[in-house]
């Protein structure tokens, strides 16, 4: 309830009937020396709060941030998670886009209990199939006074700006048709004059208790009366959110900061329909590396375009968890359930938090090879079936593929890459690069030339027929009958064996190569250079001509 001063029209309204009271948040507005300010009452209202997104693009990850820290507040509290479509704004909204949002919802695991596709008790949940409500409402509250017609033209509203420019006063209405008679307004309806519905702003001050950023208090001399139903019959933005957050009880609205400062103007309609008053959490927003706010400028920025790119949606919710939320611990890896039995709205941030897109993509990685060994190997193996590169998905040579290159993998999409980077040969580049000079001048050409040897008795086959042992005991013996070991020894077989100066572990690697030539797992467009073909490639070299300035001729093409 509300507890009022004087007879102002503020004492005279009551809250309509519509109103699901049981179930309101109980928290009352009262004045004080003509000051607003917000208590609660010691009874708690159950918990429900709202996601509200207008589908006028995708799913921004600031706005999938905010759906994730109101999601985790109702499961934490066992209260409920409403999605609100508002889409009051005709000429942008979309309903693609709306089905894109929901889609990028689901994708998150942010299931919601009331709203679109689900229904529930407080519906309609689109803003737009709700008109005739907030036509009431408007109604009401011209009848009870806080809301009068205007009809002033927007030349006369352009030229009050400017007066106000001139004197250096806020822009505001200065209240023209605020105490306009009777008979002045009979005589505009009568000619059909265009006219809104404008709020009539008190004097003194208001003042709310947020959650996350404490005490914020408003001037309301500087507010001016504003408009809350255009001449067109449409309801502004901030007399809808009102209302429908009102009526489908609403206990806690968290939301971006940059809504903050409509929540002054919120704050009065709430009082001026005698309505219980919810508690407000603003949350920071998402800042650019530059501290700026993130935006397309800065790359990716959509949660649909996080997906396609590879990510998993559980390292989306763990990174977007933590921008601007910690449990007090080290901890930086969550699950979902994890973070639902953690979160508490008391250790939000009120500062910035930047958007590392390096750090997102580490955080993947670390849940892809988290996840149980099986479901890994088949969810990469899919992936390079799907590709083209491999014509199986499934069989030893995917199990070791997977085991070998997992380390490198942060994104699904990376797979690809990882193992066509392990499939090819780029010996001729390599050798031209500044850094396989010293292995050039450590007579590689000799050691090419006892590799062929090797490769030409059968010797290196056989051994790699058996595999991992058979490799470290070929590897063993090969570099005592050169008096090599530890570096001068692994790395021109490196570059010899995969045309590569690093990479995985090179014997796992030359095992898989050889095995991949000799079945066909590899499809042939993957640009796959076999053992056989490598080793063409080495007896084509003319080591007398190579150097930098003068660049090999022979390529991978000519083989």
């Amino acid at each position: 309830m509300a507890l009022l001063s004087g007879g102002t029209p503020w004492s005279k309204l009551v809250a309509p009937p519509i109103f699901h009271r049981s179930h309101a948040p109980r928290t009352f507005l009262f004045f004080k020396r003509r000051r607003f300010s917000v208590s609660a009452l010691s009874e708690q209202p159950p918990v429900r709060v709202r996601f509200a997104p207008s589908p006028t693009g995708n799913l921004h990850v600031g706005g999938a941030r905010t759906a994730l820290f109101n999601y985790l507040f109702a499961r934490s509290k066992g209260g409920k998670f409403v999605l609100r479509i508002e889409d009051t704004d005709l000429e942008r909204s979309t309903r693609e886009s709306e089905e894109a949002m929901l889609k990028d919802l689901s994708w998150l695991g942010l299931d919601w209990d009331e709203g679109p596709g689900v229904g529930g008790d407080y519906g309609p949940y689109r803003q737009s199939e709700r008109n005739s409500l907030y036509k009431q409402y408007a109604q009401n509250l011209h009848q009870s006074g806080h809301v009068y017609r205007c009809f002033c033209s927007n030349e006369e509203l352009e030229k009050m700006k400017e007066d106000a420019k001139l004197k250096n006063l806020p822009p505001v209405y200065t209240g023209k048709w605020a105490s306009a008679r009777d008979e002045e307004v009979e005589e505009e309806l009568a000619k059909g004059t265009p006219y809104t519905y404008r709020f009539r702003v008190p004097k003194g001050s208001l003042k709310i208790n947020d959650l996350i950023r404490g005490e914020v208090s408003w001037n309301l001399d500087t507010l001016g009366d504003f408009v809350i139903m255009r001449s067109n019959g449409q309801p502004v933005y901030n007399f809808c959110v009102t209302v429908d957050d009102a009526t489908m009880a609403i206990s806690h609205v968290i939301r971006a900061e940059e809504h903050l400062p409509n929540t002054l103007r919120q704050a009065l309609i709430y009082k001026a329909l005698g309505f219980p008053m919810p508690l407000f959490a603003h949350v920071s927003l998402i800042l650019a590396p530059d501290r700026s706010k993130l935006s397309k400028r800065h790359g990716a920025t959509s949660v649909g375009q996080f997906r396609e790119m590879g990510y998993l949606p559980e390292a989306m919710v763990n990174y977007l968890a933590l921008l601007g939320w910690g449990d007090g611990t080290e901890n930086e890896f969550y699950t979902l359930g994890q973070l639902v039995e953690k979160f508490t709205i008391e250790r939000v941030n009120k500062s910035g938090a930047i958007f590392d897109s390096t750090k997102l993509r580490w955080m993947n990685g670390q849940h892809l090879r988290g996840r149980p060994s099986e479901e890994l190997t088949k969810l990469i193996a899919e992936y390079w079936k799907t590709s083209g590169i491999l014509t199986v998905s499934a069989g030893p040579f995917i199990d070791e593929a997977v085991q070998l290159l997992k380390d490198g993998i942060d994104l699904i999409n990376d797979a690809d890459k990882a193992l066509t980077n392990l499939l090819s040969y780029p010996l001729h580049s390599t050798l031209q690069s500044d850094e396989a000079e010293p292995l050039l001048q450590d007579n590689l050409s000799e050691f090419a030339a006892s590799l062929l040897a090797a490769y030409d008795s059968g010797d290196l086959v056989a051994a790699l027929e058996d595999g991992h042992d058979g490799w470290k005991s070929w590897v063993k013996g090969f570099g005592k009958s050169l008096k090599r070991k530890g570096k001068s020894l692994f790395m021109p077989l490196r570059v010899l064996l995969t045309g590569k100066l690093h990479g995985p572990d090179m014997g796992a690697s030359v095992v898989l190569l050889y095995k991949a030539g000799t079945s066909d797992v590899v499809a042939p467009e993957a640009g796959f250079v076999t053992l056989d073909e490598r080793f063409k490639m080495l007896r084509q070299i003319n080591w007398e001509t190579l150097s930098k300035d003068q660049p090999v001729k022979e390529t991978a093409a000519s083989v």
